[in-house]
């Protein structure tokens, strides 16, 4: 299963022809039904929909259609009805213009300081009228799934992308592990040393009285204790762990985007604690290097569903 991101875009048309006379109201102009979809990321799923009134009624339809494919993001979809006539005038048909003769004069009646009715105006309502004669119901869903289809494709392949980043900076984190592996076991014993060399060194300062076998077991413990206080080889092993299990995640690809959400921020608390622990520079490189590809892990693990 691949790994899918929440960024991608689609769109699709649907015309429709007439064999008949444009004038003829009882069958309306040649018309382009265009759908789009935009998907951007979000933390759970977010449908708006911006349906002229005529496509209003599919809203229902489409929000169900949606919810069964896309789990996570937030997506916009779009919809626009042109008529070949656009671009034109469109001619008001005889009944129209009774109507609207019938109804002015009824106003008129009520109100007589009401406007008149203008050309614009009942070139509007010409228009409206011939949009709104026409049935969408066996078009609007199965474009619809096509365009739902495209754009599963295209947030597939932006997953595809970002998985393989990911892959490429675990490696890099691997490798950085692998650096900071063998310094462990000599920073715990620099640092144990040290601690001895500096007790020695505070108890040549009681006139060479000979330290206690207490002082020096006391002396021992506490080099040990702090040796242990540094030493990050449990650090290194959990984050060769969630090195491993973004891997699988990876691979296995479905839905992984919030768990992998959570391994990076574990990952990132790792590192931390690494460069909090560091007494040597080598290793606060390390620490720095670490974190900063984490971090761009992030940002890309943001965008995967």
């Amino acid at each position: 299963m691949p790994v899918y991101s929440m960024t991608g875009y689609a769109s699709a048309q649907h015309s429709t022809a007439t064999t008949q006379p444009e004038t003829d109201s009882r069958n309306p102009p040649a018309a382009q039904l265009g759908l789009e979809i935009r998907s951007v990321n979000s933390r759970f799923l977010d449908l708006s929909f911006r349906l002229p009134e005529d496509l209003r009624q599919f809203e229902p339809g489409l929000r169900e259609l949606l919810i069964a494919k896309l789990k996570r993001g937030k997506v916009e979809v779009r919809a626009s009805i042109e008529s070949a006539t656009a671009g034109g005038v469109t001619e008001p048909s005889p009944k129209l213009l009774l109507r609207l003769n019938g109804a002015q004069d009824s106003i008129k009646a009520w109100l007589p300081l009401a406007s008149p009715l203008s050309v614009a105006d009942v070139l509007r309502f010409a228009a409206t009228e011939q949009s709104g004669t026409r049935d969408w119901s066996e078009a609007v869903l199965p474009l619809a799934e096509k365009a739902l289809k495209e754009l599963l494709s295209a947030r597939a392949r932006e997953g595809a992308r970002l998985s393989a980043m990911l892959l490429e900076r675990l490696e890099q984190l691997r490798a950085l592990a692998k650096k900071a592996t063998p310094l462990v076991p000599q920073l715990v014993e620099q640092q144990r040393q040290r601690f001895l060399d500096r007790w020695t060194e505070a108890m040549a300062l009681t006139e060479g009285a000979t330290l206690p076998e207490a002082a020096q077991d006391r002396a021992l413990t506490e080099a040990t204790a702090f040796a242990i206080r540094i030493d990050v080889a449990e650090e290194i092993t959990r984050l060769n762990s969630h090195l491993d299990e973004i891997e699988r995640l990876l691979k296995k690809g479905g839905e992984v985007g919030k768990r992998l959400d959570f391994l990076i921020q574990e990952l990132h608390r790792e590192a931390n604690t690494m460069g909090s622990k560091s007494t040597a520079l080598e290793l606060t490189h390390v620490s720095v290097d670490m974190k900063v590809l984490i971090e761009q892990m992030r940002e890309q693990v943001q965008n995967i569903e």
